[in-house]
């Protein structure tokens, strides 16, 4: 990011808190900033729950391959999470490292259930959340979104053997023991558009809804292709369907399968800051990155 931007930002920021009346800023606004790299922090929005503003805080379950996951080292440049002896990696931490490089910040991931993630952005916990989330009008109404940093189509998990492996539509999954992941579009907007489809309730991670497939718990899950790629490396009997996005798929708004990072409702400059990253890259930079992390997933992370 320009250090003249990354200024102008953090100066309109203490002009804005200067002319307000009750100014509840961060203390980003009080500091006096004395170095370019202060300004950057103090610019990339409210500090940590530490209020240190050189420190980018972000959340994530660490229990999401290949977006995020957890592992005992710090191999391919793993982060250390935050209270724990563990680190996370994926491409959320990825993505999150590139961020806060070209931020002038250092990077401190925070571990926490997937239901847990919005209310921490909300309460000023962690700065941003990076965890594979979509970009929908009802998570709107609480966080504001960067433009996506991941455009992720649906597909279907099943096994070899299974009854449904030659489903070539929505419509040739009827009557479907299925499941997927709490709080997802999957779950909530996709597995209700399958005919007589006996719905069992969601599960609370991506891995365990793997789970549910492998044991034979249900016939399909539904889920995005990162994980369905995942998926395949670590249960070679899966199968991953996918409908080709027409009149035969699931129907899901753009919105829906675009893949976001969320921050404080009004925390403009560390919107604009991340976004002005995002413009750097690619589709194909992305969908590189997500290859990479796919290939050094950890097998017992699905």
């Amino acid at each position: 990011m320009r250090l003249n931007k990354i200024l102008a930002l953090a100066l309109s920021a203490v002009m804005a808190a200067s002319l307000a009346a009750c100014g509840g800023s961060s203390s980003a606004v009080s500091s006096t900033a004395s170095t370019a790299s202060s300004a950057a922090g103090a610019s990339a929005g409210a500090p940590d729950g530490d209020g240190d503003p050189t420190t980018l805080t972000v959340a994530m379950e660490c229990a999401y391959a290949p977006y995020n996951w957890t592992q005992p080292t710090d191999a391919n440049g793993a982060v250390q999470i935050r209270g724990a002896s563990d680190y996370a990696y994926g491409y959320d931490v990825m993505m999150a490292k590139k961020i806060a490089e070209a931020l002038g910040q250092d990077i401190q991931i925070v571990k926490l259930d997937w239901d847990s993630l919005i209310p921490a952005v909300m309460t000023g916990d962690v700065d941003c959340v990076i965890a594979g989330q979509s970009i929908t009008s009802e998570r709107a109404k609480q966080v504001d979104f960067s433009d996506p940093y991941y455009y992720a189509s649906i597909v279907t998990l099943v096994k070899k053997d299974s009854l449904y492996a030659s489903a070539a539509s929505v419509a040739d999954l009827a009557g479907a023991t299925c499941t997927s992941q709490l709080g997802t579009i999957w779950y909530d907007i996709c597995l209700p558009q399958i005919q007589d489809a006996n719905i069992l309730p969601a599960q609370e991670t991506a891995p365990a809804m793997l789970v549910a497939l492998d044991s034979g718990a249900c016939d399909i899950v539904v889920t995005d292709r990162p994980t369905g790629q995942a998926a395949l490396e670590a249960y070679p009997d899966f199968v991953m369907l996918e409908f080709g996005g027409g009149e035969n798929d699931f129907q899901v708004s753009e919105e829906e399968i675009n893949i976001g990072i969320s921050m404080k409702q009004g925390n403009t400059a560390l919107k604009d800051a991340i976004n002005e990253v995002l413009a750097t890259m690619t589709t194909d930079d992305y969908n590189a990155m997500m290859d990479e992390a796919i290939s050094v997933q950890p097998l017992s992370q699905q």
